[in-house]
């Protein structure tokens, strides 16, 4: 845990001298940081934010407990642009299970009623049986003063790669630089996905440290990372 006044500290540092067009929220380690962080946001006016309630990692680790959960649904998801969740989270959000992509349009659907604008659910975390993976896009729009809620589904196929770290962190991130540059949310989520699967492709051959690596997210700017014979990035 940071210190409270450090989290707000940072956040007005960074809103009053350079501004932002959009807020991206990752892993928050307790309930008091959730507030913290939702009474910032408010007092400033944020009004995009995409929030990736950091609760279970790639590997299956708990990453914030049911506490930490409940604050963010109560501060931070009505004021969310959208939510991105993996299936652990959205089960741990919702109380049930999530097993597969028959219970994403139902789940999104609930976790919408909790006051986001839009929610993701992603279907990486399905076994490695399952080649193609879905991820589920659900939104709501005003149209002639009346809610309109829409819905996709983007199927892509599982990238075979042990550098899965952080795949999650950057699909949320880079969603919200899409939205920033002014892309439609459905396009700023298609085209995220589309820059975690290259990072994934292109980072195969990594090797960094012990465990999952990284993707290689420079894969735009950079050669592919190359394997062990032919030297490595």
């Amino acid at each position: 845990d940071v210190d409270l006044d450090v989290v707000e500290a940072q956040i007005d540092a960074v809103l009053l001298d350079i501004g932002v067009d959009i807020v991206k929220i990752g892993m928050l380690a307790s309930p008091e940081i959730v507030r913290t962080v939702a009474q910032a946001l408010r007092r400033h006016g944020v009004k995009r934010i995409v929030l990736d309630p950091v609760l279970r990692a790639t590997s299956g680790a708990s990453l914030g407990g049911d506490d930490t959960a409940q604050a963010m649904i109560a501060e931070l998801f009505p004021m969310a642009t959208l939510i991105t969740t993996n299936m652990d989270e959205a089960s741990l959000l919702l109380g049930r299970d999530i097993l597969g992509p028959d219970d994403f349009k139902l789940a999104a659907q609930q976790l919408l009623e909790m006051g986001p604008q839009a929610v993701l659910i992603k279907g990486g975390h399905l076994d490695a049986s399952h080649t193609q993976l879905t991820d589920f896009l659900m939104w709501r729009t005003i149209e002639d003063g009346l809610e309109v809620v829409q819905s996709k589904e983007f199927k892509h196929y599982r990238v075979n790669t042990p550098n899965t770290h952080g795949t999650g962190c950057s699909l949320s991130s880079a969603i919200a630089t899409y939205l920033a540059d002014g892309h439609d949310l459905s396009h700023a989520v298609a085209k995220a996905i589309a820059y975690v699967e290259a990072g994934l492709e292109k980072g195969r051959f990594l090797s960094i440290g012990e465990g999952p690596g990284p993707l290689w997210h420079m894969h735009d700017f950079y050669p592919t990372a190359l394997p062990e014979e032919e030297g490595k990035y």
